[in-house]
């Protein structure tokens, strides 16, 4: 098949069970045993889970209790994020060694732009393994990949053959890939909306295909041209290396919950300042302020609020999360409590500097 836009060479890697891998090697007794990376039985939330423990349904976001319900054998170890942030920086180097063009989504996964690469290597497939088994090699830690002709596509790829695999869609695969890829595994589509797309009728890329764009912004709005795109191949989005942030936050889980208002002021007031301390250590300052706040039936309410002017101060923080707090009474005692900072001040800079590459190329994935 023909693309009357522009391809690229994209390599997505995605750890396998980064944190709790890292757990294991630095600590061999715990190899091959159910592990969970998080807080703790009663008030923590699983961070990673091993695939040991995964195959207990033990996942990520996952209440500590529940967790050990479905693991009654689990293990919870204390997350070291400046460890994995240590090993994260020894990944990113191993893939600046291939190109400039890294964009980490976390530290656990990154996209590579190879379409010109340092190693002047034409295949991104040989690439993807070459990086895969240098990981492996100096870390000992395994990786998966997704390898095709654009971030989306790459990132589905890359949940395909884990763990410690990776999947090529070359450019004639794209098409008949997309169109027999189950719903919920389109990057994007969470289980709410795959659940509305059924609903629908739509339980494959195929399904989805059939639908005009008009239907689907009729349905889910500002994503239907998105969906509408991804699904015939196209998604233009470049590899950005300096990705700029779309928010910033900080948030707390509690010992116990807390019922009165007064005692989630003095937290939201530890969180603002810890907020106002990562606002100015990246210069950003936002607009928009949200409340995040989990209930102890783990219900979920966000309230936001959105400022005539940019804002990164403590005190401007707390008032208008004070005022947001205050905005609707809490019918619940709450365990969890965030504070985020969007419509940022960088927004406009990110979008000036957005470039495609406008050269078609010669492909050997």
């Amino acid at each position: 098949m023909s693309y009357d836009f522009p391809l690229r060479k994209i390599i997505h890697v995605d750890m396998d069970a980064f944190y709790a891998s890292v757990e294991q090697l630095d600590h061999p007794e715990l190899k091959g045993k159910p592990l969970a990376v998080g807080g703790g039985e009663t008030r923590g939330v699983v961070a990673a889970a091993s695939y040991e423990a995964r195959k207990f349904g033990v996942r990520s976001a996952m209440s500590g209790y529940l967790a050990k319900k479905n693991c009654p054998d689990l293990i919870f170890v204390k997350p070291r994020f400046a460890r994995y942030k240590e090993i994260s920086q020894k990944i990113r180097n191993i893939f600046l060694e291939y190109t400039d063009l890294v964009e980490p989504l976390s530290l656990d996964e990154a996209y590579l732009d190879v379409t010109v690469n340092k190693k002047g290597n034409p295949s991104a497939t040989l690439i993807a393994q070459e990086i895969r088994q240098r990981i492996y090699d100096e870390l000992q830690l395994s990786a998966s990949a997704g390898i095709s002709i654009n971030k989306f596509i790459a990132k589905v790829a890359s949940d395909i053959n884990k763990p410690n695999g990776q999947k090529t869609v070359n450019p004639e695969e794209v098409i008949s890939f997309l169109e027999g890829l189950e719903i919920r595994k389109f990057y994007g589509v969470g289980k709410v909306t795959a659940e509305k797309m059924y609903r629908l009728g739509i339980f494959t890329g195929l399904d989805l295909k059939a639908k005009s764009q008009s239907f689907l912004e009729e349905h889910f709005g500002k994503s239907g041209p998105f969906y509408y795109n991804v699904v015939r191949g196209i998604h233009h989005s470049p590899v950005k290396p300096n990705r700029i942030p779309k928010s910033v936050g900080a948030e707390r889980t509690f010992d116990e919950n807390l019922s009165s208002e007064i005692f989630m002021l003095e937290r939201l007031d530890n969180i603002a300042r810890e907020l106002e301390k990562r606002l100015k250590k990246s210069t950003i300052a936002g607009k928009t302020v949200t409340l995040k706040i989990k209930f102890s039936d783990f219900t979920l309410q966000t309230r936001s609020k959105t400022l005539p002017f940019f804002i990164a101060d403590h005190a401007l923080i707390l008032e208008t999360t004070k005022e947001l707090l205050y905005q609707e009474k809490l019918e619940n005692s709450v365990r969890l409590l965030g504070i985020s900072l969007s419509n940022l001040n960088t927004e406009k800079k990110e979008k000036h500097e957005e470039q495609t590459i406008s050269v078609q190329l010669q492909f050997d994935f």
